[in-house]
Order: structure tokens, then sequence, then C-alpha cells
């Protein structure tokens, strides 16, 4: 066995010191298994990235209350009555109180505007969403970078630090959102999280401005810790008979991020799959063609006592080798190209989301074992064909 490694180990760097005779057909198959690398790790970075900004938007010490029995924001309305049922709750409900014993929660309410960029002609779909002075410091990460908070009942509005750079909101400025003109007065960041493409305003004001006085879809509540919203739906099920959802935020976003990442998913790994199987088919070519320029010294190598096995690991082998050739320029193009670059697409309440592509490292093994996969899987056919051929009739072509 060690003699049939060795002997294949010897002409693996024969047929790789001969690739310059074979350069040209041996690059289109590099190529080919680098674009199917690009493509898929591509595909998962966009998934990934659109994860990580949902999922980094939740906390699991924030409680969501919703109403109408929905899971989302968009459809939810909560009664006035579960909100003043709530409020009038004392002792111990697993919810943070403030220092006159209130309860530290922010009613809030989400809708869609157009806006219409300075340097573009198409509108953009916005999350315009209203809150209680405590909503911002409920949630975890928020930061005010720039300017000041809103004041209550002015239209107002403090723009996510994400999309305030990429629409040019600057502070100061004026943009009409809906049928009014809102003030933009500041600038805050959630690191790098989906609420940074969110406008947020007075609840007040939202309500007035878009004729929905009274409505409120969620109330956000700061839990003692992730394990009392136990305690929290308890109570309100025993108090309430109105059909409320009461989930932790994390959950809340990671449940709308998984849809849309794996309709991401579901369009890139197709795509890349029928990449990769015209790649398989490169490849049978070029290792066909890698056999058929080295008929001679393979009879030569046989008749002097090397095994079939020795051809056939060694033809396999400059196939693997190709193959990780195109692997390691399709990660390093991947990264160089795709690592935390900006994309947007339509997110949570049908309104634009904007994110960072991530090319993490499980997504990298995941679109380089797609590019093994086409070398190991194109070099065999041609690997058995080179332990098969007729020795005689290969010496006899040569005349």
């Amino acid at each position: 066995m060690f003699s049939n490694l060795k002997q294949a180990l010897v002409i693996t760097r024969a047929n790789l010191f001969s690739l310059p005779r074979r350069l040209s057909i041996s690059l289109s198959m590099v190529v080919s298994i680098m674009l199917v690398v690009c493509v898929l790790t591509g595909f998962l970075a966009m998934a990934n990235g659109f994860e990580t900004a949902l999922r980094s938007a939740g906390s699991s010490s924030v409680a969501v209350i919703l109403g109408g029995g929905t899971n989302q924001e968009s459809g939810s309305d909560v009664p006035p009555a579960v909100i003043r049922t709530l409020a009038a709750m004392t002792g111990d409900i697993g919810v943070v109180r403030t220092d006159d014993g209130s309860l530290f929660a922010s009613r809030e309410i989400v809708t869609t505007v157009d806006f219409t960029p300075d340097d573009e002609t198409n509108a953009r779909t916005l999350a315009l969403r209203g809150m209680d002075q405590m909503g911002p410091s409920i949630r975890d990460n928020i930061t005010l970078t720039e300017g000041r908070d809103v004041t209550p009942g002015s239209r107002e509005i403090v723009v996510g630090a994400r999309m305030a750079a990429e629409l040019n909101l600057d502070i100061g400025r004026t943009v009409r959102l809906g049928p009014l003109e809102w003030t933009v007065v500041g600038h805050f960041s959630s690191n790098g999280s989906a609420l940074e493409s969110e406008i947020w305003a007075d609840l007040e004001a939202v309500q007035s401005a878009f004729d929905r006085q009274g409505q409120v879809q969620s109330l956000r509540v700061r839990l003692i810790d992730p394990t009392a919203i136990r305690l929290l739906q308890e109570n309100l099920s025993a108090a309430v008979t109105t059909a409320i959802v009461v989930v932790p935020e994390a959950d809340l976003y990671a449940a709308q991020s998984g849809r849309t990442a794996n309709l991401i998913r579901m369009f890139g790994w197709p795509l890349a799959l029928l990449m990769a199987i015209g790649a398989i088919a490169g490849t049978l070519n070029t290792m066909m063609n890698s056999v058929s320029d080295r008929t001679v010294e393979i009879a030569t190598i046989r008749t002097l006592g090397f095994s079939r096995f020795a051809a056939f690991v060694s033809t396999w082998l400059e196939a693997v080798v190709l193959a990780g050739a195109g692997v390691a320029l399709g990660l390093l193009t991947s990264r160089l190209i795709f690592d935390g670059w900006q994309a947007s697409t339509m997110g949570v309440n049908s309104a634009r989301m904007a994110f960072q592509l991530t090319v993490t490292a499980d997504v990298m093994v995941t679109a380089g074992l797609l590019g093994l996969a086409v070398g190991i899987i194109g070099g065999t056919m041609p690997a058995l064909s080179a332990t098969r051929l007729p020795l005689t009739e290969a010496l006899r072509s040569n005349g």
C-alpha cells in the first residue's frame, strides 16, 4: 500500500509539472469552480447578513405584546383596555418599573411611508415608528450618535445612522413623510441591526398625522430578566379575555428573519447547483484532455510497473488540486467583494431594510465544500479512464 501511495505521489507531481501544456483548459476549470463558489458565497452571505441584522435588533429582555392573536406588528392592534389593565396591575408581574412605580413600557405603531432620495427617481418604502418617550431606552444597544431625541407631540424624527447616511437625512433637514413634513433632529445607532433602517417619532404625532388616533400595534415592556416573560404571560392571561400574544422581542425578529433568509437561500442553492453541474462537465473535459495529453506517459509508467491505483489517484488528485485552486480564488474574491457589502431588501413591516453581507466561516466552508465536490466528482471518471488505458495501443500510437 505504501508503495502504491509513493507511486501515486510521483505521478501526481509529474502531472502538475505538465500543467503548462494544458494551461488554457486547466484555467477554464479553475475559473468555472471559482464562479460556483462566488455565487453560492454571495447568496449565503446575503442570507446570513439579513438574519444577523434582524436577530441583533431583538432582545430577550424585552417582551412585545401584540393584539388580535397575530405574531407580527403589521397586523396587530392592542386594545386600550389591555394597556389599562396591564398598567393597573400591582405586585411582581415580571416587568421593570420606573421610580414612580409605573411600568417601563412603550406603546408603538409602525406605518410605511414613501420617500424619494435626492439622486433617485423612484420612491423607497420606509418604516416610520411612533413610540412613547421610553421607547429608545427600552431597547438594547441604542446610542444617540448625533442631535437629540424628539420632543413629545412634535413632528420631529430620529433616523437610524445607516439610513441617514444612505439617504442624506442630515440633522435639520425637513422631509415629507406621508401628508406632512417632519424635521430630522437626531441620528441613532444600534450596532448595525435592522433598527438602523427605521425612522422614530413621537407616538401621538404619528397617530395624528396618519389618522390613527388611539391605535397601538404593539406594547413593549422591559423584563426583570428573560425568564420573567412566563410570569407576565400568566398575569395577562388571567386578567384579560382579548386574544393577545406575548413574545420575547428576540423571537419576534428571529421568526421574521428566518422566512426571508430561507427565501434567499432557495434562490441561491439551485443556481449554484446548476452552475456546479456545468463545472463538473468542464472538469470532465479538462481531465479527459489531461489523460489524452499524457497517454504515452501513462502507458510508459504502467509498463515500468506502476499500478493502476497510482494512475487513478494521480489523475484524481490533479482534478482535486485544480478544484482547490478554484475554491481558494473563489473564497478570496468573495471575501474581498461581498464581506461588508451594503444591500437592502423588503424587511419587516413591508418596508425597506438595509443590511451588510456577512461572509462567515460557515459560509466559506459550505461554498468551499461544494467547489471541492465539483473536482472530486468530475475527476473520478477521467481517473478511471487512466487506469483502463490499453498499454500496447497507447505505446503504438506514438509510433
